[in-house]
């Protein structure tokens, strides 16, 4: 009888251990996500499945180019992908040619996957807060991001961790590249 008691608390403990380790890995080191849409296209698809890490921010600021992950203000349940391009502290505008500038200066990058055709409210200079940041889609034309009021500018402590490594399609597994 001692024994069997043994043997049951013993697994017990085990299960409690299990369940804590997997508790403070989904809230604190990385989780699972899946891509709705086609706004990162063509980096991620539609019902990719990407691993977010959520620990490495607490070592460092995001930083420019780095496809984050954020939840949508307005509803429940649904969190949003999208590339950093404005900073914190910066004044970011695109103007009627798709340009998108960076205090005064267009930003240099190839993310997009065609020119931009509504720059939204970003087509007068948005300056970010100290804790803001600009995103956007790579798929700028078919994205609800910061140009729209929805999503407006995502602060810092909003950002929950950033695209890791894709796990499905099988046939694109692999670390995911930021630059």
């Amino acid at each position: 009888m001692k024994k069997v008691l043994k043997e049951i608390l013993s697994t017990s403990l085990y299960i409690l251990g299990v369940l804590c380790i997997t508790y403070l890995v989904i809230h604190y080191v990385g989780q699972r996500t899946q891509v709705q849409g086609s706004s990162m296209e063509p980096k991620l698809s539609n019902e990719d499945n990407l691993i977010v890490d959520k620990i490495s921010y607490r070592f460092h600021d995001p930083e420019r180019f780095d496809i984050i992950v954020f939840p949508f203000q307005y509803e429940e349940n649904t969190y949003y992908i999208k590339r950093i391009i404005g900073l914190p502290g910066e004044t970011v505008q695109i103007d009627e040619e798709g340009n998108i500038w960076i205090d005064g200066e267009i930003l240099e990058e190839n993310y997009g996957k065609e020119v931009i055709q509504n720059p939204g409210r970003a087509y007068e200079p948005i300056t970010l807060g100290e804790d803001e940041y600009f995103v956007m889609g790579d798929n700028r034309n078919n994205s609800t991001d910061s140009r729209d009021p929805s999503v407006a500018n995502v602060k810092r402590k909003d950002i929950i961790g950033r695209a890791w490594l894709r796990i499905l399609p099988l046939n694109k597994f692999g670390f995911i590249k930021h630059r």
